[in-house]
């Protein structure tokens, strides 16, 4: 998948290593914490975590920290928190600073996990359910989740072409992806997240249904007119973005004339899963203030 980021937790011996994977960097990030758990056996691994970044940094100058970025993980309590996370090779680099016995074992486990996402490269079969079962179990209805998956073939379907046209990845990338959404929703993607009180969450993980499906409406008209036009470059797929995202704009414009109702949604998801508000009677609220 080329799109948003997905939770799990991967198992070593009889420990659970939270994990996620940042389509921004294409890659694995593992929470440091457990990580530590697994090795050390600690009670107290946020202790030790602490103790062994001020040690490194004494003794070598080395930050770990500065080869960890935060993401919002679930613990325990059910809750999600900012927690310090490595990519494989951060993971290498902070076991070396730790003395275990488990080291090896650790790093053979490591090498498989890498090999589970290139099997689903190569199967997308096996990616597509995989991230299936992740919003089950995070508390998504069936049809958000088939909507959801949908929006991630049809947003793949554009970056190819993107790719093909001589579109950069990461900045180009982002503003057609701005121009589309203002086009279609009014507002940025960085604003639509302002609305919905989201931080390093992804966006459309926290969308609700028919937003999901202008999205998706839009890309993939934007996806047609690129090819159409055959679009090349940054600047002829600005236009196609900004067409096809016109095209998903004028029928949420439609819709909201027709009902009266506002397109775009304060309702995130953060606190209640999307299949327990679905279920809120009429007039009921959400933890966000949305009627849903």
């Amino acid at each position: 998948m080329n799109e948003g980021k997905s939770l799990e937790a991967a198992e070593f011996e009889d420990y659970n290593i939270r994990r996620i994977w940042d389509e921004e960097t294409e890659r694995w990030w593992f929470a440091v914490v457990d990580v530590i758990e697994a090795l050390t056996d600690s009670n107290k691994p946020r202790n030790y975590w602490y103790d062994l970044k001020r040690r490194e940094k004494a003794k070598s100058g080395v930050e770990l920290s500065a080869i960890c970025r935060q993401f919002k993980l679930k613990s325990p309590n059910k809750r999600f928190y900012n927690t310090e996370c490595a990519d494989t090779e951060g993971i290498f680099r902070i076991i070396q600073s730790i003395p275990s016995p488990k080291a090896e074992p650790f790093k053979l486990w490591l090498a498989r996990v890498g090999y589970e996402r290139l099997q689903e490269i190569e199967n997308p079969e096996l990616a597509a359910e995989r991230a299936r079962q992740l919003y089950k179990a995070q508390g998504y209805s069936d049809e958000w989740i088939e909507r959801r998956l949908q929006s991630i073939v049809t947003r793949n379907e554009l970056t190819d072409e993107w790719k093909e046209r001589g579109v950069k990845e990461g900045q180009e990338y982002a503003v057609l992806t701005a121009d589309i959404a203002r086009e279609t929703f009014g507002i940025t993607p960085t604003e639509h997240k302002k609305v919905k009180k989201l931080k390093r969450e992804s966006l459309r993980d926290h969308m609700t249904g028919l937003e999901l499906a202008f999205t998706i409406l839009g890309e993939a008209a934007t996806t047609e007119i690129t090819r159409q036009d055959d679009a090349q470059g940054f600047n002829k797929n600005q236009v196609a973005a900004r067409k096809g995202g016109r095209i998903a704009g004028n029928a949420r414009r439609e819709l909201e004339a027709e009902t009266g109702k506002p397109v775009v949604s304060p309702t995130n998801y953060l606190e209640r899963p999307e299949a327990e508000q679905e279920q809120l009677p009429a007039g009921e609220e959400d933890d966000s203030g949305s009627p849903f």
